[in-house]
């Protein structure tokens, strides 16, 4: 641990361990994917989203019971569920007039599972 008047340790070394790094790229992902990786967790960086994600874990609901349960409008919750299906984190689906959210799979069950655990350790 660095202590408040002491510089942080830097690698000065003028030798590349180009084993180590050529090992590492091989099994990295490429930028895409990265990129693609951190618009996920930008999903689940705003607590509105993470509770709306939450409810759909525990049962397939429409916009006005999402509303009511988190008291917000309906606006509100159609725009959060909108960024939510354009990540594919939700599904949707019609009956006559009302349309109802589910979460698009498994996945994000495991993602929100694994948060609260970490959270709560």
């Amino acid at each position: 641990m660095v202590k408040p008047n002491e510089k942080a340790p830097v690698c000065d070394c003028e030798v590349i361990h180009g084993d180590i790094v050529n090992r590492v790229r091989k099994r990295m992902a490429g930028r895409a994917e990265y990129d693609k990786l951190a618009n996920l967790y930008k999903m689940f960086a705003d607590g509105t989203r993470v509770q709306i994600l939450s409810a759909l874990e525990k049962s397939e609901m429409c916009v006005c019971d999402l509303a009511v349960l988190l008291d917000m409008t309906k606006s509100a919750i159609s725009h959060q569920l909108k960024s939510l299906r354009l990540s594919n984190l939700v599904n949707f689906r019609r009956d006559g007039q009302v349309v109802y959210y589910s979460l698009a799979d498994f996945h994000v069950k495991d993602i929100l599972d694994r948060g609260f655990e970490h959270v709560n350790e």
